[in-house]
């Protein structure tokens, strides 16, 4: 029988310090975006920084999210049971849910942890042939218990253990040992080190013994565990460890010919899909509600198609096309189901399987005209140009609309027979307190009317014959244009665009917003994404090789 828990473990209390951000903007119509709009070339870094002298821009600790987490136990212990689903969910700064700052430890959480922590341990030890390195009857036991703290160990903190970690667990293996208990102690390891900060973070300190000018290279063990979180979103492979074993992670080449590797690696998919989810907004769909005489047509199941069909072309651009971001903005290709084909208004497909189709190029191009994505950016009972014209400047352009103050009630236009949806947003134009920032969002928003509040293609609203017409303000492709189809060739020319995606992609891959310190970092990242003719995988490999990746500010430890 195992000893109470409050003396086999160690408990978890609070694993970091919360975080806590203010960010006070003043409002006014004048001051609604954040940001340069009236250079073309922005995100285009032009710092004095850049002299050779590394600026790795903030590196903060960063607790692995739900989906790291059940990735992580699967490859460690084999375990497919996604124990984080029972976790809180993981709160989201921006677009993305994996923001360093976000991801803090309620008590909730760390009790999951816990309850997790017992439930993995007791399920690996009831297979202890496969958890061990070593026979315990041939080895002895505690010799085999010292073999097993270091290898499993290793794997689990991305790193090998200090002596006093080894130290420390093996005292409790022998505390809860209790006399002949070998398979209690190897337990009580297991739950201590699955509860561990360097298991449930990604520490960094650097290499010390290179710091310049208080900045510090990652060491061979930190750069594996970028790398496969970043492309993998899970702990190194085998191949990855034995690489930094031998320190060969330290060169541009060396982290270059890894991440081409795990690219190519099936791996891959899934943790690059859900960027593509989470940036779309396609990932919010589990929560997004409509209002079921409006939309009859919007069940759990087309919901669930309308997610696997963004993961699906996003596998086909990433994997199989050419993985450019104007393909991504403009290919009428898609993937459907039966139930997606009917939303499409395409005939000839059935069942549940899905099948490559090529849409009416005239009203679909890529993933801005998703049923998905339009969906997401919906309201309950109707379109909503002002989503849809902030996701453009926030998501394509990277520019960012500020909230409406705290004392404007916002009352939307009601839904009435006769009034199209652009004419009920019309008001936005005339009035004082809303024109400001609706000028920079309506007459975007409104070439999406062709699509309803689920993103099927209507030609009339509410009687009205429907105008897609919009124009464009304070970007690089400024002017009218006619349809979504028409704006998504124009975001496919822009420049300011491509910058965009590259620094998405940044800030994603780093858990953090952009600071002027990554002028640098971000200047590598777009001219080699210009470079590549906008190859997406380009990108991430040339984020792999910017100071932000590759160095950290020193720290203490």
């Amino acid at each position: 029988m195992l000893l109470p828990r409050a003396l086999r473990k160690p408990r978890v209390a609070t694993l970091v310090a919360s975080v806590a951000l203010a960010t006070a903007a003043a409002f006014s119509s004048e001051s609604c975006v954040v940001g340069d709009l009236g250079d073309a070339n922005q995100g285009k870094a032009k710092s004095p920084l850049c002299n050779g002298t590394p600026s790795p821009g903030p590196s903060p600790l960063r607790r692995l999210t739900q989906t790291e987490y059940d990735n992580t136990v699967r490859d460690l212990l084999g375990d497919t049971t996604a124990p984080a689903k029972a976790f809180p969910p993981d709160q989201k700064i921006g677009a993305f849910s994996n923001t360093a700052t976000a991801l803090t430890v309620s008590p909730l959480l760390a009790q999951g942890y816990e309850s997790a922590a017992e439930s993995l341990a007791a399920t690996a030890v009831a297979n202890m042939k496969t958890l061990l390195p070593c026979n315990p009857t041939t080895a002895g036991e505690d010799a085999c218990a010292q073999q097993f703290i270091a290898t499993f160990g290793k794997k689990a903190f991305r790193r090998p253990l200090t002596d006093d970690e080894k130290s420390v667990l093996f005292g409790l293996y022998q505390t809860n040992k209790s006399g002949a208990d070998f398979t209690n102690g190897i337990q009580a390891v297991l739950e201590a080190i699955l509860q561990s900060g360097p298991f449930l973070y990604r520490p960094e300190y650097g290499d010390v013994t290179k710091a310049n000018a208080g900045v510090v290279p990652l060491t061979s063990y930190e750069m594996a565990s970028r790398l496969s979180y970043l492309l993998w979103g899970s702990m190194p492979d085998d191949e990855l460890m034995a690489a930094a074993d031998s320190d060969q992670l330290a060169s541009t080449d060396q982290i270059a010919a890894e991440a081409r590797r795990m690219i190519q690696d099936p791996k891959a998919r899934p943790a690059i899909e859900q960027f593509y989810a989470e940036w779309l907004e396609v990932s919010t769909l589990d929560g997004v509600a409509k209002d079921p005489k409006t939309y009859p047509d919007f069940t759990p199941s087309l919901r669930t198609a309308m997610q696997e069909e963004t993961r699906e072309f996003v596998d086909w651009v990433m994997w199989q096309s050419d993985a450019r971001l104007e393909t991504l903005l403009t290919s009428p290709t898609t993937f459907v189901n039966g139930e997606l084909a009917h939303a499409y208004g395409i005939s000839g497909v059935s069942g549940s399987t899905f099948q490559q189709v090529s849409l009416d190029p005239t009203q679909r191009a890529g993933v801005l005209t998703e049923i998905a994505v339009m969906t997401a950016l919906g309201k309950p009972d109707r379109s909503s140009p002002v989503l849809r014209g902030k996701f453009v400047r926030e998501h394509m352009l990277c520019q960012t609309i500020l909230p409406p103050p705290s004392n404007v009630v916002i009352v939307p236009p009601a839904v009435t027979p006769g009034v199209s949806t652009r004419e009920a947003f019309s008001q936005h134009s005339t009035d004082p307190a809303c024109k400001g920032c609706h000028s920079l969002m309506d007459p975007i928003g409104f070439g999406f009317e062709n699509f309803d509040g689920i993103g099927e293609y209507r030609t009339s609203d509410q009687g009205i014959p429907v105008d897609a017409t919009g124009n464009m303000t304070s970007s690089d492709i400024n002017g009218p244009f006619n349809g979504a189809v028409d704006l998504a060739q124009k975001l496919a020319t822009s420049g300011a665009a491509s910058d965009c995606m590259a620094t998405e992609w940044f800030r994603y891959a780093f858990g953090r917003g952009d600071t002027l310190d990554d002028a640098c970092s971000l200047d590598t990242a777009t001219k080699a994404f210009d470079t590549s003719n906008h190859d997406m995988r380009e990108l991430l490999i040339a984020l792999t090789q910017t100071d932000a990746f590759r160095y950290r500010v020193q720290v203490s430890q």
